[in-house]
């Protein structure tokens, strides 16, 4: 027994300098790190060196090059509608073509990606919003992805986020469009930032499997380090914005039932502050607060359910989804309808099979944007 105790004081000596170390190691990372695990521009592989083009895709497009306020140069693509649209025409036509006044007619798509990859990588997407809904899209690459200079931070993505939107102002097509931002991930705090700064200038917002703040994620994403969320110095702080947006700017929100990155709790919890934005600016001027969807809150698991098994709640329609939504698979094999919250202009979207990346092709994902980009206004944006 006494050559034991030795042992054990070495075993928890030896871990209290291990745990002591691991927490340095942690805090000294999340603080000095936290760009490089927050923005890996780099992933997947040559992100940074191989972008794909529209061309690729058989979309025809504009290269820009756009010059941010602190002098850094950032690229994005430029998808402009035209009146007659074919995919298979050459370069040559396209810049020719650009010049339709048709583009004036239609919204304009502003896309902002995750935290990994390049505009490029999201090309396919854009090609649905341009082909299918026939809007225009503008996509870029933050600083320091893709071929976009600079290194990422959450002030500088701000900066290329407000660039873009300058662009759009004094573009002599676009600058009277409905502008519309798409943003996936952080990608969703960036638009949410950039429709709480410019509350005047953004039509509606379509947000995916994005996030309350960053400090509010990391405990469950990258859990050994959240003991030390507080050093987070990279915020973006969607819900202390998302309450300040216009009441009257329709939100799109659609998540993954089993996002392994985002909690499917930050979404619900973004949902309630989106929904009851009007609502609270009304109670704190002593008003009664518009109509609406009632409490503020996302019907959990544990909701009543319909007689076929899917779970309702309000502004659901019982018993089947709505038109254009898709379905998953249950345990049993049965599909699980989508879960579908609609509150005035608001609306909540979750995909019983959808993980972080894949979302975005869950079936009926698509015919839900779509559906609410035509809802904004019918008679202008119906194709």
């Amino acid at each position: 027994m006494s050559n034991l105790i030795p042992s054990l004081e070495t075993f928890a000596k030896g871990t209290a300098a291990t745990a002591a170390g691991l927490g340095t190691l942690g805090m000294g990372l999340l603080y000095y790190g936290q760009n490089f695990l927050i923005y890996p521009s780099a992933f997947p592989a040559g992100a940074r060196e191989n972008v794909p083009v529209p061309s690729d895709f058989s979309v025809p497009y504009t290269d820009l090059e756009l010059t941010t306020p602190d002098n850094v140069k950032i690229r994005a693509f430029l998808l402009l509608q035209r009146h007659v649209l074919n995919m298979n025409e050459t370069p040559l036509e396209w810049d020719e073509q650009s010049k339709e006044e048709f583009a004036a007619t239609r919204p304009t798509v502003l896309m902002f990606h995750g935290n990994g990859g390049n505009h490029g990588h999201r090309i396919p997407l854009g090609k649905i919003f341009f082909g299918k809904m026939r809007c225009n899209v503008l996509m870029l690459s933050y600083r320091g992805y893709g071929h976009s200079e600079g290194t990422p931070s959450e002030k500088g993505l701000q900066v290329d986020a407000q660039t873009v939107l300058d662009y759009v102002h004094a573009h002599p097509q676009l600058a009277k469009t409905p502008i519309i931002l798409y943003g996936q991930s952080i990608g969703g705090a960036v638009a949410i930032d950039l429709a709480y700064r410019n509350p005047k200038a953004i039509t509606a917002l379509v947000i995916e499997n994005t996030f309350m703040s960053l400090p509010r994620l990391i405990p469950s994403a990258m859990p050994w380090l959240g003991p030390f969320s507080f050093l987070c110095h990279q915020k973006w702080e969607s819900y202390l914005k998302a309450p300040k947006l216009p009441p009257g700017m329709p939100v799109l929100m659609l998540g993954g039932a089993r996002d392994e990155v985002v909690p499917r709790s930050q979404m619900q919890e973004l949902w309630a502050i989106i929904r009851n934005r009007g609502r609270d600016a009304a109670r704190s001027r002593g008003k009664k607060p518009p109509a609406g969807g009632g409490a503020a809150r996302l019907e959990r698991e544990e909701d009543e359910e319909d007689e076929d098994g899917s779970e309702k709640g309000e502004g659901e329609k019982s018993g089947s989804p709505r038109p254009g939504a898709g379905s998953g698979s249950g345990s049993d094999g049965r599909k699980v309808p989508p879960r579908i919250v609609v509150d005035g202009g608001n609306t909540y979207i979750e995909f019983a099979d959808g993980t972080h990346n894949d979302t975005c092709v869950q079936p009926g994902y698509w015919s839900a944007v779509a559906e609410f980009v035509a809802g904004l206004r019918p008679k202008a944006f119906s194709s």
